[in-house]
Order: C-alpha cells, then sequence, then structure tokens
C-alpha cells in the first residue's frame, strides 16, 4: 500500500469517526438539550482552521524565500569565483593569461546574453554553457608552472575553479520550482476551506462585513501570488538577476 493511499484513507477515515460520532450523538440527545448553552463550534473550528493555514502558507513563504536567497548566492560565488580567476591569473605569461581571461569573459558573456534567458523560458542550463566554463578549467588545469611564483598562483585558480563549478552546479539545481505539486494541493484546498468557513458564519452584507471579507481573501491570494512568484528564483516577476556578473565584468554588459 502506497503512503498516499494511507493518507487518503487516514483522512477519510478522521471525517467518518467525526461524522459517526455526532450523528449518534445528536440521536441519543436528551429532548430538552439546549444546544445554544455549549460555546459555537464553528467559530472555533474557523479560528482554528485559519491559525493553521496562516502557519502553513508562513512556512511556505519561509521556504521559498531560503531557496530565492540561496539561488542569489549561488549566482554571486559564481560570479566571484570566475572575476578571482581572472585576476589571479596575472602572474602567468601574457599569452596564456590573455587566453584564460578570453575564455572567462566568453563563458560569462554566454551567461548572461543567452543562458540566463534559458534559465528564464525553459528552467534549465545550457549545454553551451558547461562546454564554456569546461573550455575554462582545461585552460587553468593543462597549463605548468614555469616557477614557484607561478606554483603558488596554481592551486587557488584550482580552488576557485571548483567553486565556480560547483556553484554552477547549484545554480542549475535551484532553476526549478521548488515547492512539490501536493504542497500546492494543500495550500490551494487550505485557502479553500479557510475562505469557505466565512460563509458557514453566515456573513451578512454589511459594508464592514463584506469590506473584511474581501480584504481577508484578498490577503491569501496574495500570499498564494508571493509563494507562487518566489518559487522558480529566475523565470518569474521578482526573479533573480544576473546583476552580481555585470558588476564585476562590465564588458559582458555590451
Amino acid at each position: 500500500m502506497s503512503d498516499w493511499l494511507v493518507l487518503v484513507l487516514a483522512m477519510l477515515g478522521a471525517c467518518a469517526v467525526v461524522v459517526v460520532i455526532t450523528l449518534l450523538r445528536h440521536r441519543t440527545a436528551a429532548e430538552d438539550e439546549d444546544p445554544s448553552e455549549t460555546p459555537d463550534v464553528i467559530e472555533y473550528m474557523t479560528m482554528w482552521i485559519g491559525v493553521i493555514y496562516a502557519i502553513v502558507l508562513g512556512l511556505a513563504i519561509a521556504g521559498v524565500w531560503e531557496a530565492r536567497n540561496s539561488a542569489e548566492d549561488h549566482v554571486q560565488t559564481e560570479a566571484q569565483a570566475l572575476h578571482e580567476i581572472s585576476e589571479r591569473v596575472r602572474v602567468y605569461p601574457p599569452d596564456i593569461r590573455d587566453r584564460i581571461r578570453a575564455d572567462v569573459d566568453a563563458y560569462v558573456g554566454y551567461v548572461v546574453h543567452s543562458e540566463w534567458r534559458t534559465m528564464a523560458d525553459q528552467e534549465r542550463v545550457t549545454d553551451r554553457g558547461t562546454e564554456l566554463l569546461r573550455t575554462v578549467r582545461a585552460d587553468v588545469t593543462d597549463y605548468q608552472p614555469r616557477n614557484d611564483f607561478e606554483a603558488q598562483a596554481y592551486q587557488p585558480l584550482l580552488d576557485q575553479l571548483a567553486t565556480a563549478d560547483q556553484a554552477r552546479n547549484a545554480r542549475a539545481d535551484a532553476t526549478g520550482a521548488t515547492m512539490p505539486p501536493v504542497v500546492w494541493w494543500g495550500l490551494l484546498t487550505g485557502a479553500l476551506i479557510t475562505i469557505g468557513m466565512v460563509f458557514a458564519l453566515q456573513i451578512r452584507r454589511t459594508r464592514r462585513e463584506l469590506v473584511l471579507a474581501g480584504l481577508f481573501s484578498a490577503t491569501i491570494a496574495f500570499m498564494l501570488f508571493l509563494i507562487w512568484d518566489f518559487d522558480a528564483p529566475y523565470s518569474r516577476g521578482i526573479a533573480v538577476t544576473a546583476e552580481p556578473f555585470l558588476s564585476l565584468f562590465p564588458g559582458a554588459g555590451g
């Protein structure tokens, strides 16, 4: 038996138990029992449903916001590592130095102008970007230092290259949505239930109640929109940009 089937059966079982107990109690209740003397169970349930759903919304927003910040950090780390490579190769011979810098600039320019659009439209990185970074790796690793001064710069260059490669892989993993579909079903279903409980309280058509009900529903819709917008860090309204690359490599923006 799958986990999802167990979950569905457990939810149906819990609903069935509550309904059966309520019906049995209603049939066995004394004729002189006054329900008005007991607390309003609808208001009690509405309060707890709202509290629970607010907690779920808060956790969802915190999760997608943290994922967006992590995606932004990946971009900053990758750009900084590539910048360090371009600066540290100054100790190499001019032909080697210029070739490495040219390949780094080619990779950065491709990421900014081409790969970023692919990330936004298709939520993935490109094979071409991987090839260009592989070229930079070959430039750095294939060179044999000719003296101690160059040898001292060689290992830090390898470390920065590994950092850039790791950050690129992390950026690739963060291009898609971070919220599983089942969580979205829970958020949307919870929104319908929470808003539906307003009608269970027999809302009247006074201006004050209508305004409050409208604001309540609009707030939930706004929170769901924020979660949806932050869910894909590189492809929606408040997206992570290539600004770290442009700041460290001004020529890539041309």
